[in-house]
């Protein structure tokens, strides 16, 4: 039989096709077309291809040679197709069984010497198959665990080309040598991992070693991120150099509650796209952190690249933290760009190559000195910037991004008290964590019948009409929505936050003095109130004693 056929996946952002691996053998001068609408690197798969079946002990077929990638339509790109390539020519020479391959999903990457080398993008591509209905997936034996995570798919990691021959064969499977040089890193692995340009990642490691305890002070910041984490609340930490926004916004993925299987498979998936997942884990079960420098670019952030786009920070933040220390000194149209995905929870991309939606639910923190010195203060005590400057450098911050994140906290300096003397009341990351994971579970339960989890999914409109609160809750968001200070986002907002706090505190429906938390931690102003849980300690409004309107 001249013809065979076998299927791969082709990646669109995140998303897999399923793509039919077709091979024709005619009668002809040997020639090997490929057809498919291929991108560069996949075009040189001929070559490729032909060099890994000659080396491992096989005959090239020496007739006129066409491989077809289907559908057409479909752009495909990457050396994830060689691998099945290579089978479906075989299979049309005869050297393998058509009917082995027929229901097999192969994806890999061949070295000119018959071996199978892994390629990013493992585990969209295998739920992709499942979704279409294989069964039988066959992978490089280095993202064989990656592949595996997938429910009800049978995955056969190989090394070589030789190897999966003598498997569909029925022959002795033959052992690869080893790497001859002992402690070297492999080289097969490098089509894995790839640099993230202006993206800095928090180890899993090192943040399990980061403690909320280790903050001095800042009674109001840490019970914001308590709130932030519990509500997955965007936050805003605002104040002068040294106070400790980073460190606050360092220990946030700590307190957050381990990913869901379904929210880890979402992770992994982009991470493994990015060629940003670690070779020894697999699978990403905790929140991540990304804090890109300031000078990263909209690609960068958002997502993009030539032909169709890749993973940006946002993208690779979903469901963590994104972190942008310096928020001012950021691009203005990078820090506009967060609008939509902090609404959507995703974000769109067009290009000339096509249009795609990436995952984007990320809780967004962050930090910025109230000026360009970063000493301005009400009191103006050693600022050197002029009125404009400081207006110009805040401004740089838009109104409507920042209607977008509930929680604004002005973060204090440290006192010499605070710094240097013992705080046994500080809490540490497990006691506060355990209060948040106690409060998810209340919001859990209550959207048992929804398709939201968290304060922050749910949209203003149910949270007004189908959990209502008590008489006379809302009367001062409402004074302030009124006197033309808060916006119908902003209104939301302080809902979805005054829930979070009654979850945090254990009740069932939030009183006055829930939505007056929220309405400070919003708007940083207290109007002469007493707006804290409580079972907390007193807000203290920085430069000013409590319940004293600025």
């Amino acid at each position: 039989m001249a013809f065979a056929r076998t299927c791969s996946v082709a990646l669109i952002g995140v998303d897999g096709v399923v793509v039919e691996v077709q091979a024709d053998l005619e009668p002809g001068v040997a020639a090997f077309a490929l057809v498919g609408l291929p991108d560069k690197s996949l075009s040189e798969a001929r070559d490729r291809v032909r060099a890994a079946v000659v080396n491992s002990g096989e005959s090239w077929p020496q007739r006129k040679l066409t491989v077809g990638l289907s559908p057409a339509s479909v752009p495909k790109s990457g050396s994830g197709f060689d691998l099945a390539v290579a089978c479906a020519v075989l299979a049309a020479a005869e050297r393998l069984d058509p009917a082995a391959i027929a229901d097999l999903l192969i994806i890999g990457e061949l070295g000119l010497d018959g071996g199978v080398r892994p390629v990013r993008g493992v585990l969209p591509s295998v739920l992709a198959a499942a979704d279409a209905g294989y069964h039988q997936i066959v992978v490089a034996e280095q993202t064989a665990a990656e592949a595996a995570l997938v429910p009800g798919v049978s995955v056969l990691g190989v090394r070589s080309l030789r190897q999966l021959i003598a498997v569909l064969t029925g022959a002795p499977v033959p052992e690869e040598a080893p790497d001859p040089i002992v402690g070297r890193r492999d080289p097969a692995m490098a089509g894995l991992l790839l640099p993230g340009v202006g993206i800095r990642a928090l180890a899993a490691e090192k943040a399990a070693q980061l403690d909320l305890s280790d903050v001095s002070g800042q009674y109001e910041a840490r019970r914001a991120l308590e709130i932030a984490a519990a509500g997955g609340h965007h936050l805003y930490l605002k104040g002068p150099p040294g106070a400790g926004k980073t460190m606050l916004a360092e220990r946030l993925p700590a307190l957050l509650p381990p990913l869901t299987q379904t929210e880890a498979l979402e992770v992994t998936a982009v991470h493994s796209v990015a060629g940003l997942l670690p070779v020894d884990r697999p699978l990403i079960d905790s929140p991540p952190y990304y804090a890109p420098h300031h000078s990263a670019t909209m690609p960068a952030i958002v997502g993009g690249g030539s032909g169709l786009p890749r993973p940006g920070a946002v993208s690779l933040a979903h469901r963590g933290v994104l972190f942008l220390d310096e928020a001012p000194e950021f691009s203005v149209r990078v820090l506009d760009a967060l609008r939509q995905p902090l609404e959507s929870g995703e974000v769109t991309i067009a290009r000339s190559a096509g249009t795609l939606r990436l995952p984007a639910r990320f809780q967004l923190c962050l930090a910025a000195n109230p000026c360009p010195c970063g000493r301005h203060s009400r009191r103006g005590e050693g600022c050197e910037c002029t009125p404009s400057m400081v207006n110009r450098y805040q401004g740089r911050l838009s109104g409507p991004l920042l209607d977008r994140v509930d929680l604004q906290v002005q973060v204090a300096p440290v006192t010499r008290a605070e710094l240097m003397g013992p705080d046994s009341s500080a809490e540490t990351t497990t006691v506060v964590a355990g209060r948040v994971l106690a409060a998810r579970e209340r919001a859990a339960a209550r959207f048992a019948e929804t398709p939201w989890r968290t304060n922050a999914e749910v949209p203003g409109h149910s949270l007004r009409t189908r959990w209502r609160l008590g008489p006379g809750a809302l009367a001062d968001a409402e004074r302030e929505l009124e006197r033309g200070l808060l916006t119908a986002r902003g209104l939301d907002r302080v809902l979805r936050v005054a829930w979070t706090v009654a979850d945090l505190a254990g009740r069932d429906q939030p009183g006055r003095l829930d939505v007056r938390t929220a309405l400070v931690l919003r708007t940083g102003v207290q109007r002469g109130l007493l707006a804290v849980d409580p079972m907390a300690r007193p807000y203290r409004s920085p430069g000013n004693g409590p319940g004293v309107e600025p």
